[in-house]
């Protein structure tokens, strides 16, 4: 089977986003947002989903990290859609509890086609440094409605903030790891009833 990769460049008058990913890689990443805790997250997305990711942002940052994060949202998203093809033979589904000190954070996803979010995780405080924890919402509303998947977030408890949205960055890895890889016993079926995940 070919590599699974996707390209995407999107420009609007608030950013300019170039990604491309390789679902089928070894979680290699080369991150510049302008935003050093974000870069810190995509690292983890791509390290533990094992997707490389080639990932360049110039964003209208003096007004604040908003447009940057989502915009990166849409275009990772666009990307492993566009890598993803048809979805033919997938495992589709995937579902991980994940520990970090004293924090525990559950990720699942169906790689459905139909985008949705489900985010039941709150932080303590509204910013990790100089970064707005609202924006960790903001990133993977964005990555599941351009991905085409459905996505639930659950973090069951955490007492530091960073350790909680890392954790949600990590968890989704692992899940989009296991749903995205290739199920030798469909013998390149679509997984579905419906004969089509789109």
């Amino acid at each position: 089977m070919a590599e699974r990769k996707g390209e995407i460049s999107r420009k609007t008058n608030e950013t300019s986003v170039s990604v491309r990913v390789n679902v089928d890689g070894t979680g290699q990443s080369k991150i510049s947002t302008g935003v050093g805790f974000f870069d810190h997250m995509l690292d983890q997305l791509a390290r533990h989903s094992l997707i490389d990711m080639e990932i360049e942002v110039q964003g209208d940052l003096h007004i604040d990290d908003h447009h940057t994060v989502e915009d990166t949202g849409i275009a990772i998203g666009q990307a492993i859609a566009k890598a993803l093809g048809d979805r033919r033979g997938i495992t589709r589904y995937a579902s991980l509890d994940l520990a970090m000190d004293e924090t525990m954070t559950k990720a699942a996803v169906d790689i459905s086609g139909r985008p949705f979010l489900v985010w039941n995780v709150n932080f303590s405080a509204p910013k990790i440094g100089t970064f707005d924890t609202e924006l960790v919402r903001e990133f993977f509303q964005a990555l599941a409605q351009n991905a085409g998947i459905t996505l639930h977030i659950l973090n069951h408890y955490g007492a530091n903030n960073h350790h909680i949205a890392e954790t949600c960055f990590k968890a989704v890895a692992r899940v989009l790891r296991t749903a995205t890889e290739i199920d030798p016993r469909q013998a390149g079926r679509v997984p579905s009833t419906k004969g089509m995940l789109a």
